[in-house]
């Protein structure tokens, strides 16, 4: 679709910068080189990340713990929070669909963590997105509270939404924590002419590149230069942060998100990376009867488009890749052999048409003589 000569004029890019999350931090983790951390063995990672062709963009999350494998499963708070927070989402799924509501969505979510002990992260929002638009009106609250709520809204077809599932093993109230906030977004509502040169050559990229999505200073090659542009545009209002939230020091959080398209008869996963069930211990657990069932729908309804291949759905598709060019090869061949006969052939020299000579003209006086 995307391979023709008219996709090259096509925009395409980063519609929400790489993040890596680990452990109790909750999301927008996108350090500098200067502040990178190492990874080692036990560490809860949350990896976030989204893309786009031509505005219509696609975001996708998971959550794996460094060093996990069937021979080394996790168990105890780490599994507990990891299936909660992936029954939850898959469960939300289910239930995102026509004539459906938000809130039916928001109360599963809160009915299948409770079943584990864990709690649904405060100010989480799934959006609904629309083409160069990350965050509609239209969304579904991961935990509702008091003064934390949003308008009910019915599913209708056609509506693509971002599910966006972060459950804690704490209390879920997560607080800003003292780490940059590194990824950013344009305020399109605000303007203002910024006064220092290096501002304005650095705010005049974002409006080039990142018009609409957000973006993370790690994308700029100068990093100094980039980092007094975002102080300048932060004090006028011209860039919204996304800061950096954390749980308690020594709980886990977890988090999947996905790509939903909601069609008339189903719906359809746009993006999902596959579970690794067999990594972790299992906790014993009683499922509520319709957590159950939305369970159970969620594998046999709905249809995902996009997922990782296997090594030998790999391999075949390598080996027809190898068979199309062959078949390229061979046509090419045919073609030069053709031109070639063509001009190992001699065509016999045209004649030219006799030319008739004019008849000459007998004058009147000639014939009298």
């Amino acid at each position: 679709m995307y391979s023709g000569k008219k996709s090259k004029h096509l925009e395409k890019g980063i519609a929400f910068p790489t993040c890596i999350s680990v452990n109790e931090i909750c999301g927008h983790y996108s350090p500098l080189k200067a502040d990178s951390k190492k990874l080692v063995n036990g560490d809860v990672v949350k990896i976030d990340l989204g893309c786009h062709i031509d505005g219509y963009l696609g975001q996708i999350a998971h959550t794996i713990v460094v060093g996990a494998s069937k021979e080394n499963r996790v168990k105890g708070r780490k599994a507990e929070v990891i299936i909660a927070a992936r029954q939850a989402f898959e469960a939300a799924m289910t239930l995102i669909k026509k004539e459906a509501t938000n809130k039916n969505v928001t109360e599963i979510i809160k009915k299948c963590v409770e079943t584990y002990k864990c709690k649904p992260v405060e100010g989480v929002l799934s959006h609904r997105v629309k083409r160069h638009l990350i965050d509609c009106n239209e969304c579904i609250i991961n935990k509702e509270t008091f003064d934390q709520t949003v308008t009910e809204h019915k599913f209708e077809p056609n509506e693509v939404y971002v599910v966006d599932v972060i459950i804690s093993s704490g209390e879920g109230k997560p607080k800003e924590t003292e780490e940059r906030s590194t990824v950013l977004k344009r305020s399109l509502e605000n303007t203002y002419i910024l006064k220092i040169k290096t501002a304005r050559q650095f705010f005049s990229i974002v409006n080039k590149k990142f018009p609409t999505f957000p973006f993370s200073i790690n994308g700029f090659e100068d990093i100094t230069s980039a980092k007094l542009g975002v102080k300048e545009c932060l004090n006028h209002d011209l860039l919204t942060a996304y800061p950096v939230l954390a749980e308690k020091v020594g709980e886990f959080v977890a988090q999947f998100k996905a790509t939903l398209l909601i069609n008339k008869s189903h719906t359809l996963i746009l993006n999902e990376y596959p579970f690794e069930s067999e990594n972790y211990e299992l906790p014993v657990a009683t499922l509520e009867k319709e957590v159950a069932t939305a369970l159970d729908m969620h594998h046999k309804e709905n249809t995902v488009i996009s997922k990782p291949l296997s090594e030998e759905e790999k391999k075949k598709k390598k080996d027809k890749k190898k068979k199309k060019a062959k078949k390229v090869d061979k046509k090419e061949d045919k073609k030069e052999d053709k031109k070639e006969d063509k001009k190992d052939k001699v065509e016999p020299p045209k004649e030219e048409p006799k030319k008739e000579e004019p008849k000459k003209e007998v004058k009147k006086e000639e014939v009298k003589k």
